[in-house]
């Protein structure tokens, strides 16, 4: 009796563990298509999870906006996962992310660690070949492309210096420039937003800031859809 007892008692810990997993992040979610929109993707890492839903909110009525089952991490993950992102489907426009996770410091372990203390998990030279190499196989899914530039690493940050971000974004536009890829610079929006919507020395936002984020996403894929 007493065994049953704990075996019911480590089910409901495991049924409820899985239940606010998938309540923490709904915009993982897969999504049903409303039929007679076009279909948008998104890729990218944490930030993008932050304003997946508000995105989708603005979109209401216009897109079907999905986004990878995941965080994109760096361009390392993207060449290994893009075929199963991009699966089947159809897409209409896709927008698209890499680099906060590429510019981190890792240690030998692959977990965050201090500048002094670590390597960046994908040197800029790397970066810069696999995000080409990650357009080219974009390229073939017919949509119309938005590559979205990396957003601002604050002063304290973990792992990141500031300033990175902006070296990466220069290799990521050159790379842009040569497939004529159009350039959503959510650096420079970001940047030019009041400081209270990014958390402090943290590269992620405030449920607000990813709202604003969100906004200006969703206004440049309306622009592509037009």
């Amino acid at each position: 009796m007493r065994n049953s007892s704990v075996l019911t008692l480590i089910l409901a810990i495991c049924c409820s563990t899985t239940a606010f997993g998938q309540r923490k992040q709904p915009a993982l979610s897969p999504i049903e298509d409303v039929e007679g929109l076009p279909r948008v993707l998104l890729i990218g890492d944490s930030i993008s999870i932050g304003y997946t839903l508000p995105t989708r909110k603005n979109l209401e009525g216009v897109a079907n906006l999905h986004r990878i089952p995941t965080n994109g991490g760096p361009t390392t993950r993207g060449l290994s996962s893009l075929d199963q992102w991009i699966g089947d489907s159809e897409w209409d426009v896709i927008h698209f992310n890499w680099g906060l996770h590429d510019l981190k410091y890792i240690d030998d372990k692959g977990g965050l660690a201090e500048v002094d203390a670590g390597k960046q998990q994908v040197p800029i030279e790397e970066y810069e070949k696999n995000l080409d190499e990650l357009v080219q196989k974009l390229k073939t899914t017919g949509a119309k492309l938005i590559w979205c530039s990396t957003t601002p690493v604050p002063e304290g940050s973990k792992g990141r210096t500031p300033g990175d971000e902006v070296k990466y974004n220069e290799a990521a536009l050159r790379v842009m420039q040569k497939h004529e890829v159009l350039v959503n610079d959510l650096w420079k929006f970001a940047s030019e937003q009041p400081a209270d919507i990014q958390l402090p020395a943290n590269v992620h936002y405030t449920p607000a800031g990813s709202g604003k984020l969100a906004e200006h996403v969703a206004e440049i894929i309306k622009e592509q859809l037009k």
